[in-house]
């Protein structure tokens, strides 16, 4: 009775194996059918490049202008987000400046005596 129990639970998980991989290559087919020109993409390498061109199953990626390379679209792994715009501060840049400098002094405040910084050693009652 217990074989049988063992061997119906592992016909289970086997079943829940088999949908979940099937659902990550229906994800994956899915992924690679929408890739469209313009998007940021990673390939299984690790090749970053902007997609200039979209043929049958080829995809032609571009990392610098004017330096383009052909990759199977299989290849490709994941969509990368551009990179985020610099940070907007309300305000002047004058105004930002001074605040971000005034921030950064009080972060790295260094005493010119290090010494002080230093634990010295405790004595015990020995006097070691």
């Amino acid at each position: 009775m217990t074989t049988i129990f063992i061997l119906v639970l592992a016909a289970v998980a086997m079943v829940f194996m088999t949908r979940s991989s099937r659902k990550r290559q229906k994800e994956a087919m899915s992924f690679r059918d929408n890739l469209a020109v313009g998007q940021e993409v990673m390939t299984g390498s690790g090749y970053f490049g902007r997609i200039v061109a979209v043929e049958d199953d080829a995809i032609t990626l571009e990392t610098t202008p004017g330096n383009t390379s052909r990759w199977l679209r299989a290849a490709i792994a994941k969509l990368v987000d551009p990179p985020a715009d610099a940070v907007v501060v309300e305000g002047s840049s004058a105004e930002a400046a001074a605040q971000i400098d005034a921030e950064n002094a009080r972060a790295f405040d260094i005493p010119e005596d290090i010494s002080s910084l230093i634990d010295k050693k405790k004595t015990d009652e020995n006097g070691k």
